[in-house]
């Protein structure tokens, strides 16, 4: 029996679906977390206690870990793992990516400097310390731009600045966020950092692919029919396939091979999100991991094989080249935090759910929790997921389910 590690952030959305993806497979799952498991001491060979923010220790505990209980694969499910997952997997001999290629997709001004050398379209930016005078920096950008934390995720810290003024707000607030005793223990120095970036106007899309020796294979392409325009960027609907033309299509799927050509990308799962306008495809972001939150669950293939089989099943060597993606189809929402204050209530989940087309509406904070939106936030209230036979039909059901939910914050 194949055994795999998968490091998971106690925090994650994913554990389930990989753990049941295991199962089904008849794969050994070891978790490895931030967190000792209260029956760690009577589950020998199934659960790892790593310090993924060290990330040298954790490799080495990794290592010592396999002298007793041999590895087959390293799968890492958030941001917070790739690296570590990376650099054990080079030490143990296992397919992956290089530590250094992994690390550039988690630095997002290592990110920048690394694809405008290689001559690909990346827009103008620049990197400001949170201790310099924020007037002055307000006179050295252009307008529109857009400033962001350099290691946070999911548009955590992300705002637009149309003017002299909104730059100034934004870069506080900012500093505000990357001062949280949570965030610079994350990101140690990196919490001193804001990437400020000319803003790229355009449509954008995410692109979902697994690589094999440097070659991507595109599993789907996500058309985000809602405006990304600021000044925050909270993501809702996602929908596949797209509804661009096959020109278009090749030319994103061009636009991430290269990306990960430059950045020594090689194996594994890869999520990338791009912004087309009249001036070509603009990688915004790319990481060495699989879609976030429960947004994997949109995806279906060959004999209703979710995208975490096909990940372990990649993982452990199987050629995944043939696996198509299901013919319907299919979108989610990630449902926005409209205020801050307590979750009372979320009305109409019934309702929502008798929309044609819906195939869940699952809510992932609790009633009486408190809620933060973005840009502070870092949590959805929940994911509403559809399948029809084309994407507008899915796009319609998701937005009238939504339109059933009435959300009550205090």
């Amino acid at each position: 029996m194949s055994r795999v590690l998968f490091l998971m952030p106690t925090h994650t959305y994913r554990a389930r679906a990989f753990l049941q993806a295991a199962r089904k497979l008849g794969i050994q799952a070891v978790v490895g977390s931030e967190k000792t498991q209260a029956l760690e001491p009577y589950t020998s060979g199934k659960t790892l206690t790593l310090n993924f923010l060290k990330s040298d220790e954790a490799v080495h505990k990794i290592v010592q870990f396999c002298e007793e209980f041999p590895l087959d694969a390293i799968i890492p499910v958030d941001d917070d793992t790739v690296v570590v997952a990376a650099k054990a997997s080079q030490q143990l001999g296992l397919p992956s990516n290089p530590p250094e290629a992994v690390q550039a997709t988690r630095e997002k001004h290592r990110l920048r400097e690394k694809l405008h050398k290689a001559g690909l379209q990346v827009p103008n930016y620049k990197i400001f310390h949170t201790g310099e005078d924020v007037k002055t920096l307000s006179q050295q950008v252009n307008y529109p731009c857009v400033l962001k934390p350099v290691f946070l995720s999911a548009s955590r810290g992300v705002i637009r600045a149309n003017q002299a003024d909104e730059f100034i707000h934004a870069f506080h607030r900012i500093k505000k966020i990357l001062e949280d005793s949570e965030v610079v223990q994350r990101g140690g120095d990196l919490a001193e950092l804001v990437l400020v970036e000319d803003y790229v106007p355009g449509i954008e899309v995410a692109l979902e692919g697994l690589l094999t020796h440097g070659q991507l294979k595109v599993l789907a392409i996500f058309d985000k029919p809602d405006p990304l325009e600021g000044p925050y960027f909270e993501e809702t609907i996602y929908v596949t396939p797209s509804r661009l033309d096959s020109e278009m299509q090749d030319k994103i799927k061009n636009c991430v091979q290269e990306t990960t050509r430059v950045l020594g990308l090689q194996h594994g799962p890869i999520h990338a999100e791009i912004r087309i306008n009249e001036q070509g495809v603009w990688i915004i972001e790319i990481a060495a991991r699989s879609i976030g939150g429960l947004c994997a669950r949109s995806l279906r293939f060959d004999r209703d094989t979710t995208l975490e089989e096909l990940i372990l099943r990649h993982a452990l060597g199987e050629d995944v080249s043939p696996w198509q993606r299901e013919s319907q189809a299919s979108g989610v929402m990630m449902i926005p935090i409209p205020k801050a204050g307590t979750l009372k209530a979320i009305r109409g989940l019934d309702e929502a759910k008798l929309i044609a087309g819906i195939e869940d509406v699952i809510l992932s904070i609790p009633v009486g929790q408190p809620v933060i939106p973005l840009p502070e936030g870092n949590r959805y209230l929940g994911f509403i997921f559809a399948r029809r036979e084309t994407p507008q039909a899915v796009e319609t059901a998701i937005r009238k389910a939504y339109q059933r939910l009435q959300i009550e914050i205090s």
